[in-house]
């Protein structure tokens, strides 16, 4: 299985809302002792096994809309199919912290997503662990409320949904989808 957390890269976008499959990629690899100390093709790899299912963790250094030029040339060298590529991104579409497994679908507006899918000759095969980030207040602009960090109250929220998603993981890599 490859494992992709979606975020971008570089310290000013650390604990935003549009990086938490950085973050909930981060916990997984504290919690299962895998160490993130490869670039290739692109991005941040990790080698390791998860309930006794070899693993790669990928975090792509591209920017979020560039994704799939980091994840496709992945599978590709590492041989792995459209539907063992598990991505978790962030999902405007959920409430904070509320979390949607899905086996396959469309981009559902998200960029990142949308690169992947397109990078895979518009595979939507591809499953995917959607985080919910809420909807921006008012009339923000969706591009700056996915850069604005979450609020005290939401990131204690979110932490605990990060721990629940590294739980999904390893029921997936133990009993399948």
């Amino acid at each position: 299985w490859m494992i992709v957390g979606l975020g971008n890269p570089g310290s000013k976008f650390v604990g935003t809302r549009h990086n938490v499959g950085f973050e909930a990629i981060d916990l997984l690899a504290l919690q299962e002792n895998i160490k993130l100390n490869t670039i290739q093709c692109k991005a941040l790899v990790g080698k390791g096994m998860i309930e006794g299912v070899p693993v790669l963790l990928v975090k792509p250094q591209t920017y979020m809309n560039l994704s799939g030029d980091a994840v496709s040339p992945l599978a590709l060298y590492y041989r792995v199919k459209p539907d063992n590529i598990l991505v978790i991104h962030d999902d405007m579409n959920l409430d904070v912290a509320a979390m949607k497994m899905v086996p396959k679908g469309g981009p559902g507006g998200h960029n990142g997503m949308r690169n992947i899918i397109e990078r895979f000759k518009d595979n939507k095969n591809i499953p995917r662990l959607r985080i919910g980030i809420g909807r921006p207040p008012g009339a923000m602009d969706p591009k700056a409320y996915v850069l604005q960090k979450f609020t005290q109250r939401e990131k204690v929220e979110i932490d605990v949904c990060y721990e629940r998603g590294a739980d999904a993981v390893r029921l997936i890599m133990s009993d399948g989808f």
